[in-house]
């Protein structure tokens, strides 16, 4: 049995105007078109919902119970529309993030927690991925959005645009010979044992190029799989490190550990948002990618002359 709403909301009318002729005034249509729909109630309901006395119209048992029912009813299909336009208009919706340790870790906190305190009702589904896999992910549509740093390759049907940047500093423990070293540069940390990040970590790719173009390779000791483990490892004395300044600056205060500037251009980086195609994202997904490129938007259009 399917009930039109049409004749539900009349029957509400009909019930709190108290007659036909009322409630067809404030529906705007005819009292006949009105009686019908209640006739056509009623037979489809096989109940009496509403007697008609010299005071007007009262509800039966069963129409008193209708009444109920059909508020409700109605209130939910006007709250399915107003969700259904809240999700076209991204005020709600899911959006699946990929990102690797350097965004997560420095820029990506804080505006998620903008985004969402302006949009609260979208999900955000954040995971940590190497910079390769974000790509590859976007590409075949397991994520929405991805922030990977700007060192890798990405093919044609993959959108790029900037996010931000940050710049690498070598990380040694408290009392190294390498502190205040006069004229010190990259190619003296090669002479040491590194704590490298997990395999595919970009970092490690940089710092692997770096040396490479010394005719160089990096000594890695110890690989782990976070920024505060390699700290773990550089505070014990078993080696040194590359870390964004950033979140050197923030270690150096837990651990005993000392930030030395590397002033070389390749510690200088760009991190980025990757998407198929900002104009098919789903709304809340573009929203995002909206908010995340607003901190960069006067810098990157000063650099492209926009």
């Amino acid at each position: 049995m399917h009930l039109n709403p049409i004749s539900l909301r009349l029957f509400i009318a009909v019930i709190e105007e108290g007659t036909i002729a009322a409630a067809a005034e404030r529906e705007h249509i005819a009292a006949a078109a009105v009686s019908k729909r209640i006739s056509e109630l009623e037979q489809q309901l096989k109940t009496l919902l509403l007697q008609r006395t010299n005071k007007g119209i009262q509800p039966t048992m069963a129409g008193m119970a209708l009444l109920s029912m059909a508020r409700r009813a109605l209130h939910e299909l006007d709250e399915i529309s107003v969700q259904m336009h809240e999700y076209a208009s991204g005020v709600r919706g899911f959006v699946r993030v990929y990102a690797n340790i350097s965004v997560i870790t420095q820029f990506l906190p804080q505006d998620i927690k903008t985004f969402l305190e302006r949009y609260p009702n979208v999900q955000v589904h954040l995971e940590e991925k190497i910079s390769s896999s974000i790509i590859k992910s976007v590409q075949e549509n397991a994520a929405d959005v991805g922030l990977f740093s700007g060192t890798h390759h990405v093919e044609h049907d993959v959108e790029v645009l900037p996010y931000r940047e940050d710049v690498l500093c070598l990380i040694v423990p408290k009392g190294h010979p390498l502190i205040g070293k006069p004229g010190f540069r990259f190619t003296d940390a090669l002479e040491y044992d590194f704590i490298g990040l997990h395999t595919g970590s970009a970092i490690n790719h940089i710092v692997a190029n770096a040396a490479r173009t010394r005719n160089r390779a990096i000594k890695i000791k110890v690989q782990v799989t976070g920024f505060d483990a390699l700290c773990f490892m550089i505070d014990s004395g078993l080696g040194i490190g590359v870390l964004p300044e950033t979140l050197a600056q923030r270690y150096s205060r837990i651990f005993n550990i000392h930030a030395i500037p590397i002033q070389e251009p390749w510690t200088k980086r760009a991190l980025n948002i990757c998407v198929r195609s900002r104009h098919t994202l789903p709304t809340a997904a573009r929203l995002f990618v909206d908010h995340l490129q607003a901190p960069c938007a006067p810098a990157f259009q000063k650099s492209t002359g926009n």
